[in-house]
C-alpha cells in the first residue's frame, strides 16, 4: 500500500494520459465483443464530440491542477479535515476512507445537485443527451461542468482532508470505473446485480441515463453505490427497458454536435416527464 501512495504522490502526466487511453481502448474493444446493445451508429463518428468533450475537461483540470495541490498540501502541512481529525487510523483504512468520502463529496454530491438545481442541470444536459451511451460517452462534460466538478473536487479536498497521492489514486480510479459504467457492454444480470451492491455497476448507472423520470434523477454515485443506498437515491430499471436520453430534448442531430451541445446549457428549461412505472 505504501509502495502505490508513494506511486501516485508522484505521478507523472504521461502515466495519467495511459489510464485515460488505455481504459478507453479496453472498453472500446469490449464493446465489440459483449455489446449491450447492437447500436447502429458510425461508432467513430459518434465519439467525435465525446472525445471533444474529453479534451476540455483535461485542458481545465491541467490548468487548474494548482488549486488542487496546493489544498491538498495545506490540508497534510495544517493536519486538516475529517480523516486527519480521527484516531491514526491502518494506511489501508486511511486511504479507503479518503477515496470514500471524496466520492461522496467530487461525485455523488456533486451529481446530485447538478439535477436538483436548475441552471447546472442544463450544464449537466450535455451529458444525458447522447443516444447511444458508451465508454466515450464517460468525460462527455460541458466545460462549465468540468469547473462545477472541480470546484466540488475541491470542496472534498478540503473537507476530507485529503494528500494529493489519494487525489490522484481516486482520480484515476474515478476515471476507469466512469469509462466501466458507461461502456456498452453486458454483463450477466445476477454478477451486475451483486456488484452493484458495492460498486456502481453498468446497469445499475445505465438505469440513470434512461430518458424519463424518476430514472434520470437516480444512481448518482460514481465509484461506490453506497451512497445512493444510504441516500434513498438507488433505483433499478430492467436493461431490456431502457431509453437513452432526456425525453423533451429528443433531437438526436443537434445532441451529437459539438456548436449545439455547447449551447446547451442555454437553452431554455424544460422538466422531464415521469415515467409509469418504477421499480426497486
Amino acid at each position: 500500500m505504501e509502495s502505490i501512495i508513494t506511486y501516485f504522490e508522484t505521478i507523472p502526466s504521461s502515466h495519467r494520459s495511459l489510464i485515460l487511453v488505455g481504459g478507453l481502448t479496453f472498453f472500446w474493444l469490449l464493446e465489440g465483443g459483449l455489446p449491450l446493445f447492437n447500436f447502429t451508429y458510425k461508432k467513430w463518428r459518434h465519439a467525435l464530440p465525446n472525445f471533444f468533450f474529453t479534451v476540455t475537461t483535461i485542458v481545465i483540470n491541467f490548468a487548474l491542477a494548482f488549486l488542487l495541490l496546493g489544498a491538498a498540501d495545506w490540508v497534510k502541512v495544517n493536519e486538516f479535515g475529517i480523516i486527519n481529525w480521527l484516531p491514526t487510523l491502518p494506511l489501508w483504512l486511511y486511504v479507503l476512507l479518503g477515496i470514500l468520502l471524496l466520492d461522496f463529496f467530487g461525485a455523488y454530491l456533486a451529481h446530485f445537485v447538478e439535477h436538483k438545481v436548475k441552471p447546472l442541470w442544463m450544464v449537466h444536459l450535455v451529458h444525458h443527451t447522447d443516444h447511444n451511451v458508451d465508454t466515450t460517452t464517460a468525460n462527455r462534460h460541458h466545460p462549465l461542468e468540468s469547473l462545477i466538478r472541480f470546484l466540488f473536487t475541491l470542496l472534498g479536498v478540503f473537507v476530507v482532508g485529503t494528500p494529493i497521492a489519494l487525489v490522484m489514486l481516486y482520480q484515476a480510479l474515478s476515471l476507469v470505473f466512469s469509462q466501466f459504467t458507461h461502456a456498452n457492454i453486458k454483463m450477466p444480470k445476477g454478477l451486475d446485480k451483486l456488484l452493484s451492491y458495492v460498486i456502481v455497476s453498468p446497469d445499475m448507472h445505465k438505469t440513470h441515463h434512461h430518458y424519463r423520470l424518476p430514472y434520470t434523477d437516480s444512481n448518482f454515485g460514481n465509484i461506490f453505490s453506497i451512497w445512493d443506498r444510504m441516500f434513498g437515491t438507488y433505483l433499478y430499471l430492467d436493461r431490456e427497458k431502457l431509453k437513452y436520453g432526456v425525453d423533451v430534448f429528443p433531437d438526436e442531430i443537434k445532441n451529437s454536435n459539438i456548436k449545439d451541445l455547447l449551447k446547451q446549457p442555454f437553452q431554455n428549461y424544460e422538466k422531464s416527464t415521469l415515467s409509469a412505472d418504477v421499480e426497486k
